[in-house]
């Protein structure tokens, strides 16, 4: 079966054809290291690590290059760092370090190539300077503006400037998120170059503008994927000249799309000379917690190392496999809510999983067809984890495989057990002696007393099962953690 993914430039689904099956090439737009991401910013990043692992499934470990960029520079880091006291590059740091060990605790793997937005700064001088050669943008009071209006006039062959977000131009300036600024042309004209405040970071401007200066928000992300996924690979690609600047998928989240993304195709086909910069424009679904859009106002704001280390959501903290399995069970270009209950579901699927691997040795088992075929229309996750539920019991090494194609299934059933059993608000011997007890009460039909026992277990995580010997026909009792 074809891999087929959905396009929201053509709003299809369509067959996916690199540009060169031996360099696969997919940019996803990072983090702005200004505070801990939250639980939303989690979707894009388990999202298209999972189509990361299939693309390599299909194409080969070497075969597929991933680009995921951190944002670095921006008014929120420089507001954040004033706020914090510390200097731009202490918090930067701080925040990167977290965010890596956060998404690594979710099964995430490493980009091929993490690139920072302050690293690439001559990489965006020369776009701009291109597109101001070109007439696509103009200087006015410092700052750089880029003109959508004439790179429609010019009709370069690319699509139209609103064409990703099927916006109208009055719709476009009714919405955008842009600063009304007497130095613009247009309500709709953006900023590629600005003039740095005393205090924050900048660097020589370019065209001629005297005092220093820094990018725009959505040039950095033109100016990273054209130096890592089309300069980086000049001369390794085998491909027409069409699409000597166009690379093959560009993901992010859905809120993305307007203006980041139609600002990064604008740019980037108008000074690349371009008709796309990338083929294929995938996005994920917005996230709500509990019913509700996620808001610090509301109190429902949660980031992932919450959710990780704290028991600020659902009274507990959870498994990184646990919210990677509660994030995949939903489409990922539809909305999902996120539920302390859903959370214990997923948890519950993986105690089962886990189980039925117990004494399952180590293969070389390959995913099934049926799980294959499921991620391959779409990332279909709901589709490919019912294969797994359909698989674990009769066949646990084929579903051991398949799960870990979707980033699950990663431990030995022992590492799984350990890691539940550490959460436990009482020890694994201690709950040997507390069944024991309750035994010894059952016996002497205190039936109060085994209740007591029982309750005061489950309240510390722990879940009894009774079940008679079958030889002996005397009452056994199993335990398994429950938090």
């Amino acid at each position: 079966m074809s891999l087929r993914l959905y396009n929201t430039l053509t709003r299809s689904k369509e067959t996916f054809v690199p540009i060169d099956a031996a360099h696969v090439r997919m940019y996803v737009c990072g983090p702005t290291v200004y505070d801990l991401a939250h639980i939303g910013n989690a979707r894009p990043i388990i999202v298209f690590d999972v189509l990361y692992r299939l693309l390599r499934a299909l194409y080969g470990r070497d075969g597929v290059a991933y680009v995921r960029n951190i944002t670095d520079v921006d008014d929120k880091i420089n507001a954040r760092a004033a706020e914090r006291g510390v200097t731009i590059r202490e918090l930067t740091e701080d925040t990167n370090r977290v965010f890596q060990a956060d998404v690594k605790a979710l099964g995430c793997l490493d980009p091929d190539v993490q690139p920072r937005a302050t690293e690439h700064i001559d990489e965006m001088v020369e776009l701009i300077e291109r597109l101001v050669a070109k007439g696509f943008a103009y200087v006015a009071q410092e700052h750089v503006l880029f003109s959508p209006a004439a790179m429609d006039a010019a009709k370069g062959g690319w699509p139209r400037y609103g064409a990703l977000a099927n916006r109208s131009l009055d719709e476009m300036i009714a919405g955008a998120r842009v600063d009304v600024a007497p130095y613009k042309r247009d309500a709709t004209d953006f900023v590629l170059w600005k003039p740095s405040k005393a205090g924050d970071p900048g660097w020589p401007s370019p065209c001629g503008i005297a005092s220093p200066g820094r990018p725009g928000w959505h040039i950095e992300c033109s100016a990273m994927s054209w130096r890592r996924l089309i300069r980086d690979f000049a001369g390794k690609i085998s491909c027409d000249a069409a699409d000597a600047n166009v690379f093959d998928i560009h993901g992010g989240g859905i809120d993305l799309v307007f203006p980041h993304h139609e600002n990064e195709i604008a740019q980037s086909c108008c000074a690349l000379d371009t008709p796309r910069m990338a083929n294929v424009w995938m996005h994920n679904g917005f996230l709500q917690v509990e019913g509700e859009k996620m808001s610090k106002s509301l109190g429902n704001f949660i980031t992932i190392n919450e959710l990780l280390h704290t028991s600020n959501f659902g009274g507990r903290k959870w498994a990184g496999e646990v919210l990677r399995l509660a994030m995949l069970r939903t489409h990922y270009r539809q909305p999902i809510d996120w539920t302390a209950k859903a959370l214990e579901e997923a948890e519950k699927t993986l105690d089962r999983w886990y189980g039925a691997l117990e004494g399952v040795a180590e293969d070389a088992t390959e995913p099934t067809e049926a799980f294959m075929a499921a991620l391959q229309d779409d990332l279909n996750t709901p589709g490919a984890i019912a294969e797994l539920f359909s698989m674990a019991s009769e066949h646990p090494a084929q579903a051991r495989a398949s799960a870990r194609l979707l980033g699950l299934l990663q431990m030995t059933p022992a590492e799984w057990k350990g890691l539940r059993e550490a959460d436990l608000a009482i020890s694994p011997a201690a709950i040997e002696e507390m069944i024991a007890a309750r035994l010894a009460a059952r016996a002497a039909k205190n039936w109060a007393e085994s209740d007591r026992i029982r309750d005061e277990l489950v309240a510390k995580g722990v879940a009894l099962k009774d079940a008679k010997d079958p030889a002996t026909g005397e009452l056994r009792t199993t335990w398994e953690a429950k938090r």
